[in-house]
């Protein structure tokens, strides 16, 4: 399978959104002890780093080199290059497994028996996705075409499982269901267009020389956000799929 993240990381330290704190505490509140989390295909770190004000030792890891290299420190983190197929964690030493907008690209059944392996009896695996980010009235119309319609035939099949949240997933745990969350920033416009720069359908599209597409994108946005500067809300809603190991 490609890998659509390997290049681009200091595009998405900058550019993704953060996860909100209620997130990280809420997963700590399930998990059975807060000793170890991991957090495989951690990317550049957003969701490791704020994981780590609540255990005691978190470890971020994605099979892409540029990401990690990308992923902020800190004095209860590390990270490792490593699939999530095949964990680099001793046998029940994790109470918290997480994957963060990642799971749709995992081997699921080799993933699984991983977090059999490395989960303590009673941890906990939770899934995490955010789906379609929603704007302000007069901007989403706009925004919800280019995303359905325009960009959408260049999303890479696995997109389909973000945007059901997960629902389609086997999931062979057992399962609870998380409060609901979102995540919700105030944006300048080129912050917004950076973030467009990450989604791997961008890259596809301008592969197949559609940069026509993104280009009348934001040239319709721009006129409808009016100055560049001013900051306008986005928001995410956030998606879980969460169980006991």
């Amino acid at each position: 399978m490609r890998n659509w993240f390997e290049q681009g990381g200091s595009d998405y330290a900058r550019f993704r959104p953060e996860y909100p704190a209620q997130l990280a505490d809420y997963l700590a509140s399930v998990a059975p002890g807060g000793a170890l989390a991991a957090d495989v295909g951690c990317g550049n770190g957003q969701l490791t780093q704020l994981l780590a004000a609540r255990f005691e030792q978190v470890i971020g890891l994605d099979p892409s080199a540029d990401q990690i290299a990308n992923a902020s420190g800190g004095d209860r983190t590390s990270y490792q290059c490593a699939p999530a197929e095949r964990l680099p964690l001793a046998d029940h030493s994790a109470s918290l497994i997480t994957a963060a907008q990642a799971a749709h690209w995992f081997d699921l059944p080799a993933f699984y028996a991983e977090v059999r392996r490395v989960g303590v009896p009673a941890g906990v695996l939770a899934l995490i996705s955010y789906g379609v980010l929603e704007l302000q009235p007069a901007l989403n119309e706009r925004f919800q075409r280019f995303y359905w319609q325009e960009i959408g035939p260049y999303w890479p099949p696995e997109r389909k499982l973000v945007d059901s949240g997960y629902a389609t997933l086997d999931f062979p745990f057992e399962e609870f269901k998380a409060p609901p969350m979102q995540i919700r920033v105030e944006w300048r416009l080129p912050e917004l267009l950076g973030y467009l720069q990450t989604w791997s359908a961008v890259r596809s599209a301008r592969e197949a020389g559609r940069e026509d597409i993104l280009t009348s994108f934001a040239a319709d946005i721009a006129a409808l956000w009016g100055d560049e500067h001013t900051h306008r809300t986005v928001a995410w809603p956030i998606n879980m799929r969460i169980g006991r190991i």
